[in-house]
């Protein structure tokens, strides 16, 4: 937990004259500096040794993970967006929604599908991104400002894991999910995360998540071990972040990526290797740690997902799954679920 929490609520100045964009921000200067300082001094110094995967997710990062995206080994976003696109009339006739809110939104790419369906029926007035890099978001929010001229932006600037509860309220609200982000959580983690989300809705909000599919784990595999290596130079990234940030001296090429599935989790685990006994300096931190020869260190999970797994998971926390839509090929699915009458 990060001690002394700065917040403050700003608007961009060079917003549309009519004021329909605005962005509320709950990360104060400098703080994530400290929750990248606690995360590694806490990972590095446990045992087993972990980072969490959030930061994979500077400039280099985003992009090497924008180029995953585009392989073919890696399926799931177009699947996704396959999906959103088929179902777009549908979900919006389902859910009925006035808002739109979306975790981890990034440019809102694969939403936009749903946003031009929903704004095309005029009962559409709010979207709300939901991401942790302001410049990112105010960007994203002024352009989506501009492709919808009668949509009103209402930004928030925070982390997953502790600002869930200043998403807007009001209306009739779909919060979407998407990516497989959900499956970054084990499972008393996501119960966490989702109960949070839950707490925050209205008898009657929806919520939409997109999932990856339990399927042959070579297929799954192969998504995370690309031949060109853009998977592996993603995962070393989390290194070159505390490098850059933190002032440490891994040496990237001396560590294997590993990825595999976990039949008994149903899980990809995504690991960095020391290929030999090393000590890292993390000069910020007045760190070193000691890596052996094979020792493995976590940076990702991605769970895949069964319907009746997710059906379960959801009505746990209070929520009533309404509809199922697969691709295609069966690999991915989007799951729409509803908060019921009290």
């Amino acid at each position: 937990m990060i001690e002394d929490e700065t917040t403050t609520s700003s608007s961009s100045p060079t917003e549309p004259p009519d004021g329909r964009v605005t962005v509320d921000v709950h990360l104060g200067p400098g703080e994530l500096d400290q929750a990248l300082r606690h995360d590694v001094s806490t990972g590095l110094t446990g045992n087993p040794k972990e980072l969490p995967p959030k930061w994979f997710y500077d400039e280099q990062g985003s992009a090497l993970f924008d180029k995953i995206t585009r392989l073919s080994e890696y399926y799931q976003t177009e699947a996704e967006r396959s999906i959103l696109g088929d179902r777009a009339t549908e979900l919006i006739e389902l859910v009925q929604a006035d808002t739109i809110v979306e975790l981890g939104s990034g440019t809102s790419d694969k939403t936009r599908t749903v946003l031009d369906e929903a704004t095309s029926t005029g009962h559409l007035t709010r979207f709300v991104p939901f991401d942790v890099s302001e410049e990112f978001l105010r960007d994203a929010a002024h352009m989506l400002a501009t492709r919808y001229p009668r949509l009103n932006v209402h930004g928030v600037v925070g982390d997953f894991d502790r600002h869930l509860h200043h998403i807007p309220a009001g209306g009739r609200r779909l919060i979407m999910l998407l990516g497989g982000t959900i499956g970054n959580y084990p499972p008393v983690e996501r119960r966490r995360f989702l109960s949070e989300i839950v707490a925050g809705m209205q008898p009657g909000d929806h919520f939409l998540v997109g999932v990856d599919l339990v399927k042959d784990p070579a297929r799954i595999e192969l998504a995370y071990n690309d031949p060109s290596g853009v998977t592996e130079a993603f995962n070393k990234n989390v290194l070159g972040v505390i490098n850059r940030n933190l002032g440490a001296d891994f040496d990237l090429d001396t560590f294997s990526h590993i990825a595999h599935f976990d039949p008994e989790h149903e899980w990809i685990e995504i690991l960095l290797q020391s290929d030999h006994d090393q000590r890292v300096t993390i000069e910020e931190l007045d760190l070193v740690v000691d890596f052996a020869a094979g020792e493995r260190m976590r940076t990702e999970i991605s769970a895949k997902f069964r319907r009746e797994r997710l059906d379960a998971e959801l009505a746990d926390v209070g929520l009533e799954s309404v509809a199922w839509w697969p691709d295609a090929n069966n690999d991915f699915a989007v799951s729409v679920a509803v908060r019921p009458p009290a």
